[in-house]
């Protein structure tokens, strides 16, 4: 009887072990279930992390700077000139690349004498785009040529003039290529913080 007690009393103690393991895997799948459904679409619609490849952003945005992609604000509004963005390679979407927002729909974009010049309704004899986020003396080169943007058409410039491949170089960029606007800059620590649009005068 003693032993018969003593081998129920393991018996249950074994099936207590067993429950509380299964509750707890249970738990942590339950767990894991909730942060999917959170991160994933936190990450597809609102923020993404992306980390810099390259210097054709210079001196603003060095390689292996750590940023947080907004990718929120362009469901409901469009990029404006002047914001930093993330944007897919429209002849090779797996590549992604980062650069700033020159030419908006509807503009017409011409490049000459080394600067960036703007036509739109606003200025119909179109004006030289002043760029205070370049370097001093920076130019930029091109073709003398004119472009014309679409409605969901945008000219895009790596801040890095002479070493970036952009608008210059393989033409306009689809708005639906856009993936979002650089938000936040995380990594290096010491210039921790939000990253903010020029204003033009």
């Amino acid at each position: 009887m003693f032993e018969n007690q003593n081998s129920n009393i393991n018996s249950n103690g074994e099936s207590s072990t067993f429950k509380s393991v299964g509750a707890f895997v249970w738990d942590l799948v339950k767990i894991l279930l909730i942060a999917l459904v959170i991160i994933v679409p936190f990450r597809m619609f609102v923020a993404e992390p992306f980390v810099v490849s390259g210097s054709s952003m210079l001196p603003n945005f060095y390689n292996h700077d750590y940023l947080i992609i907004d990718r929120f604000s362009y469901l409901s509004g469009n990029p404006v000139r002047g914001e930093v963005i993330v944007l897919k390679y429209p002849k090779d979407p797996s590549q992604y690349f980062i650069k700033r927002v020159v030419g908006l729909p509807g503009e017409t974009v011409e490049i000459r004498q080394g600067s960036v010049f703007i036509t739109n309704s606003e200025h119909s004899e179109g004006f030289k785009l002043p760029e205070s986020y370049l370097p001093s003396q920076a130019e930029t080169f091109g073709k003398n040529e004119k472009v014309r943007l679409g409605s969901r058409e945008y000219f895009v410039l790596g801040d890095n003039r002479t070493a970036s491949s952009d608008s210059r170089v393989w033409g306009i960029l689809p708005q639906d290529d856009i993936v979002g606007r650089v938000w936040v800059r995380v990594f290096p620590f010491s210039e921790f913080g939000t990253i903010k649009t020029p204003t033009y005068n």
